[in-house]
């Protein structure tokens, strides 16, 4: 009797990965179901809401057109989160300086939620979800006015519980780079707000 064919949730990745390299280009779509909400869980904490489906699409294609590089050390789900984390950097890199918004756009309601926050670094716990939803929308105004990687660095280690070891490694870079960036970011997130807050006292 035929043995019935595994399903692809039965298929490992590395039999998937080999199938693609092989030229069966379609089978990487079972990767892209597989890890889809994963990436997006990385990726909708680090970039604006509105353009994390693009992030996550770019994600998969960095993945599809560097796949022949994957080496299977580690599981294909961490080189995946790191292309994740990088190509949310990428993102920062290409619109930094772009995001300027005064604090006077804000409510005063907003204002004081963000600059309560900075006091409580980036510590959410304890808040309604309406409240820690907004919080997060005001902390992400406040870090794009931050350098991509200071950026990316507090986010990972600070808001989102990463250890300087992870972080590093997802991004590439040295733990003593991120403890630095990390540290820095944390100072100028301070000083962002501060001045933001001057801004609107005075206007």
């Amino acid at each position: 009797m035929t043995p019935a064919p595994a399903t692809t949730t039965e298929i490992s990745d590395q039999a998937v990965i080999a199938r693609v390299l092989e030229g069966e280009t379609q089978a990487f779509e079972v990767l892209i179901e597989r890890y889809k909400s994963m990436v997006g869980a990385i990726v909708v904490g680090k970039v604006p809401r509105d353009q994390a489906p693009e992030v996550v699409h770019e994600v998969f294609i960095r993945a599809f057109e560097s796949l022949g590089n994957f080496r299977p050390l580690k599981p294909f789900g961490h080189w995946l989160s790191t292309l994740a984390v990088r190509a949310c950097h990428d993102y920062w890199r290409r619109s930094y300086g772009n995001r300027e918004v005064p604090l006077a756009a804000l409510s005063e309601q907003q204002q004081a939620i963000l600059e309560n926050q900075a006091a409580r670094d980036g510590e959410l716990d304890g808040q309604r979800p309406q409240e820690r939803y907004e919080t997060w929308e005001l902390l992400d105004w406040a870090l794009g006015h931050l350098p991509p990687g200071d950026r990316l660095a507090l986010t990972l280690v600070h808001l989102e519980g990463y250890s300087v070891a992870e972080a590093a490694r997802l991004l590439g870079w040295s733990a003593v780079n991120v403890k630095v960036r990390a540290f820095r970011a944390r100072n100028k997130l301070r000083k962002v707000i501060m001045a933001a807050m001057q801004e609107g006292n005075d206007g």
